[in-house]
């Protein structure tokens, strides 16, 4: 349940591009980027800041999983969805890790703006979103998750995100509740 937005929140999006939403994630990926594409509309109209992070791994962390076998990352495989209307203007991030904080300039791009709350959606769960969000908290940011436009390969691992890690460090909801608290602050 979603009790509050701050008025200084940013949309943090996690690893919507190509070659990430391709994989055989637990939930339908229309479904989740429709909902990223709802909150992206509503933090533009409420003209907040949109943050779009996409991963390109470093080549050491490039190794063989079972479950999505070996890659080398192309350009296409780098790019942002378009189902999720992201525009020109918006904040654009490439991290090498799990951690959107990690050697990237999202913290800079968040003071700069004096944001103190982030919603945070995208692929994968239990990676890239809650790799953000335990730093997020470290940092002293108020957190909200889309709990409807986030998805990982593994519904258990997904699922112990959502009931066990998020609601010690934030707020879980849905994407309409979020929209609903963004509308009451303005």
């Amino acid at each position: 349940m979603i009790t509050a937005l701050d008025k200084n929140t940013a949309l943090v999006l996690i690893d919507l591009q190509n070659g990430i939403v391709n994989l055989p994630v637990v939930h339908p990926v229309k479904n989740i980027l429709d909902n990223a594409a709802k909150l992206v509309a509503a933090f533009r109209k409420a003209q907040l800041p949109i943050v779009v992070v996409n991963v390109n791994p470093t080549p050491n962390k490039l190794r063989k999983d079972a479950k999505i076998g070996a890659f080398e990352p192309t350009a296409e495989w780098l790019k942002i969805v378009p189902q999720i209307k992201t525009m020109a203007d918006d904040t654009y991030i490439t991290k090498r890790t799990w951690n959107a904080f990690t050697n990237a300039d999202l913290e800079v791009e968040l003071k700069s703006r004096n944001i103190t709350g982030i919603v945070l959606a995208g692929i994968s769960t239990s990676i890239g979103v809650e790799g953000t969000a335990r730093s997020a908290n470290e940092l002293g940011y108020n957190i909200t998750f889309a709990e409807d436009a986030m998805s990982y390969l593994f519904a258990d691992a997904h699922e112990h995100s959502l009931k066990r890690i998020f609601p010690r460090i934030g707020e879980v909801g849905a994407t309409e509740e979020i929209i609903e608290k963004l509308g009451s602050l303005y």
